[in-house]
């Protein structure tokens, strides 16, 4: 993965270079992405729209395959002087864009600069919260988010006599119902195991992941996640492992189809799995909130993003950057949030937009398309809810997964499994700093 070698925050900022502005009245503003299919209908449209709406600027969409090879690209670009204007960057590598200062261009302070009308407290808190600074300060602009919901068969459910399940300990129940009801290698999984398993756990229950608000608060943060809540809720997957009431699906979103096949009747992943389970599903389904353990008090707190969102590079031209600006300001105009919401199913990034949303009875149908949006919003993110911010936030993950999957094959302990998890991740992260944070 190119992001081991993205290299020091200033070597980093050096290799942006100036890009000459362009001999022509319109001036064009490029822009990376990683979406395909409808999703890049979407990008086209809204930059088709945007093109036509003035005559000023003219922004060019390029997709550059997945998250990671945007990235990658993106790195070679900056090496080579030749970035682009727009970079969209997947949630787990904002602290490396973070950390990279002088390469990117902060957004609350490209709206300054542009004189473009810019107000934070429009954007839903606990979708900008992590991107933005402890002062609220926006650093990069929220584009395709979603969060962890939970995927129900309603059919299956129906058949086993099982209730919805809201709490965990319901969950475990249903599942082993289901289980003994013709689900005998599943009768509940998920995807993304450390986002699932271990970041929204112990957001959605107001327990911290790390010290200093997860890093959002500064890259000296150290691991914590072995704590009382997240062993008891490894042990009981661990036990459930051992005859399939729960089964293991993969570190990434590779076996979602165990849901949608109707293999697995419960299923955590994100709320932008929608389209797959709107195409592919041939039974009754709905999305519902993350289970909770009724015994953490206060809990259910609010949940965090996934997704992406819009990095401004640096190096442009005043004039570039104006254009930037005034494309920012047409992407976060209400109607427009309203088609993005409907069109992808990510969520509007707005209060205006979610308000008009509901007030268009869009989620009498499709109830499940409002359901990421309650969780987000379920109470004002804390310092334990507001997102995470670590550095080399992929590699962390890999080494996480390797310890659930230890415990889950019975090799380690939970305890064991995740107290090897914070200290290995602790060293990756002190590594980070020395390579990264100047």
């Amino acid at each position: 993965m190119a992001l081991r070698h993205f290299g020091a925050a200033a070597a980093f900022a050096l290799t942006i270079g100036m890009t000459a502005s362009p001999a022509f009245a319109v001036t064009e503003i490029q822009w990376w992405h990683a979406m395909t299919g409808a999703n890049n209908d979407v990008i086209v449209k809204l930059a088709s729209d945007f093109n036509a709406s003035q005559t000023d600027y003219k922004v060019v969409p390029t997709y550059k395959g997945n998250y990671p090879d945007t990235m990658n690209a993106g790195i070679a670009a900056f090496r080579a002087g030749n970035a682009p204007h727009i970079m969209q960057v997947f949630e787990v590598g904002t602290a490396t864009m973070m950390a990279a200062t002088g390469a990117v261009k902060p957004v609350y302070k490209l709206m300054a600069d542009a004189g473009e009308k810019f107000d934070p407290k429009n954007y839903l808190s606990a979708i900008t919260g992590y991107y933005s600074t402890s002062k609220g300060e926006m650093l990069s602009f929220p584009f395709n988010s979603s969060s962890t919901v939970m995927w129900v068969n309603l059919d299956e459910l129906k058949k086993a006599n099982v209730e919805i399940p809201k709490t965990w300990p319901e969950v475990f129940a249903a599942a082993k119902k289901l289980h003994d009801n013709g689900h005998a290698t599943c009768g509940f999984s998920n995807s993304w195991v450390t986002w699932v398993n271990l970041e929204q756990l112990s957001a959605w229950h107001n327990v911290p992941l790390s010290t200093k608000a997860n890093g959002l608060d500064g890259f000296d943060t150290v691991l914590t996640f072995n704590g009382p809540l997240q062993v008891k809720h490894l042990e009981k997957l661990v036990e459930l492992q051992k005859d399939k009431t729960y089964d293991y699906a993969g570190r990434t979103n590779t076996g979602e189809g165990r849901f949608t096949s109707g293999e697995c009747p419960l299923y955590l992943t994100s709320s932008a799995f929608f389209g797959n389970v709107k195409a592919q599903a041939k039974f009754n389904f709905t999305a519902v909130p993350m289970p909770y353990y009724p015994d953490v008090k206060d809990a259910p707190q609010n949940s965090i993003i996934g997704g992406a969102s819009l990095w401004v590079m640096g190096g442009k031209s005043a004039d570039e950057y104006k254009g930037v600006a005034k494309f920012l300001s047409f992407l976060s105009d209400t109607d427009r949030q309203v088609y993005i919401h409907k069109a992808s199913g990510y969520l509007p990034i707005t209060k205006a937009a979610y308000e008009k949303a509901k007030a268009e009875g869009f989620y009498k149908d499709q109830p499940y398309l409002e359901t990421p949006l309650l969780e987000l919003t379920n109470k004002e993110p804390t310092e334990n809810s507001r997102g995470l911010r670590l550095g080399n936030m992929v590699q962390l993950r890999d080494v996480w997964s390797e310890e659930i999957e230890q415990a889950l094959a019975g090799k380690k302990t939970a305890k064991q499994a995740l107290d090897a998890a914070v200290e290995r991740g602790n060293t990756m992260l002190r590594q980070f700093e020395k390579t990264a944070v100047k």
